[in-house]
């Protein structure tokens, strides 16, 4: 096998803040297919993936790799167009995204990996799985629907309403100037949360980081992709014949005012060994707002067998079915 590419220090420039500190943490940037990917990393062991989403960066692991980090080598990539990972332009497509951290694992010499992925990572990490099964030993997804949506209800016309804010991104002009110019991100982060999780400078490291021209552009592209090329393809059942065979946990917040813990989708049928936990006491970003039981449900689906999804409090957990109910 041929020498990986030598690792370069994380981009920065004058439009870019300084890279927050978590203590053990350290950076670099990987070339990924001409990407140059930043890339945080603490711990040793075997290796665990973090993928965030939007409106985020490496940082919205800074609780949990730390808990991770005794037993795992805890790997947390900016995705292309955040945090201080380039943003080109052109394709922003998930797909695009997903073969990027596809990628990163080759750079790296992973040839197999635990992961984790919250929102738009989430959805990444789901198409990494249905892609590449054998890549991913077991898949903790975080407040995210599954790659199987339901059936038209009545219930959609709630679940396409929450894409307001997707809409009002993605808009030309409008998007750029809420997230560089307004509260937004800071609005969309805290909105829902059950917890008090984030301090300022903690929300100032996230919508901060987005201001530069070049991540405002990603960020747009980001949804105006999905609202254009790949809703409608996914809402016809783009994914009903592909099966999920990575044992599988979707943790999620019912407080989440973006995803509809009512509608995660029809994954029973498409997928092995998966499992859905229903948490009341979260929003949207439960890594940050229960990090403990984060890393614990992590902790305990990376060393369960194959086929056994251990799941903990049987007061908190409801199944997808008893959900829809409610």
């Amino acid at each position: 096998m041929s020498d990986p590419p030598a690792p370069r220090e994380p981009v920065t420039g004058a439009e870019q803040i300084p890279m927050p500190s978590v203590p053990g943490m350290t950076h670099r940037t990987v070339d990924v297919g001409g990407l140059g990917m930043h890339v945080a990393e603490t711990g040793s062991g075997p290796p665990v993936l973090l993928l965030h989403g939007w409106p985020q960066h490496w940082y919205a692991w800074r609780r949990v790799a730390p808990l991770l980090a005794a037993e795992h080598r805890v790997i947390c990539p900016d995705l292309r167009g955040f945090g201080w990972s380039d943003a080109p332009e052109g394709s922003y497509a998930k797909a695009t995204l997903a073969q990027d951290i596809v990628r990163l694992m080759d750079a790296l010499e992973l040839e197999r990996t635990d992961l984790i992925g919250h929102d738009w990572g989430a959805w990444i990490g789901f198409l990494i799985c249905l892609a590449h099964p054998r890549r991913v030993a077991h898949y903790l997804a975080l407040n995210m629907y599954t790659p199987w949506p339901e059936s038209p209800s009545p219930r959609t016309i709630a679940v396409i309403a929450r894409l307001w804010y997707q809409l009002v991104i993605a808009a030309p002009g409008v998007g750029p100037a809420i997230i560089g110019r307004t509260p937004f991100v800071r609005s969309v982060i805290t909105a829902g949360a059950v917890h008090a999780a984030w301090s300022e400078e903690e929300l100032r490291a996230f919508s901060e980081a987005l201001k530069a021209p070049e991540r405002v552009r990603a960020s747009t592209q980001l949804y105006r992709t999905f609202l254009l090329h790949e809703l409608w393809p996914f809402a016809r059942g783009q994914f009903n014949g592909r099966r999920l065979a990575v044992p599988t946990l979707l943790l999620h917040g019912t407080g989440d005012l973006a995803v509809d813990h009512r509608a995660l989708g029809r994954w029973r049928p498409h997928a092995d060994r998966m499992e859905v936990e229903l948490r009341s006491d979260s929003g949207h970003f439960i890594a940050e707002e229960l990090p403990e039981l984060v890393a614990a449900r992590a902790r305990s689906l990376f060393g369960s067998p194959v086929g056994e999804l251990p799941i903990g409090d049987p007061i908190a957990d409801r199944s997808l079915d008893g959900a829809r109910d409610g």
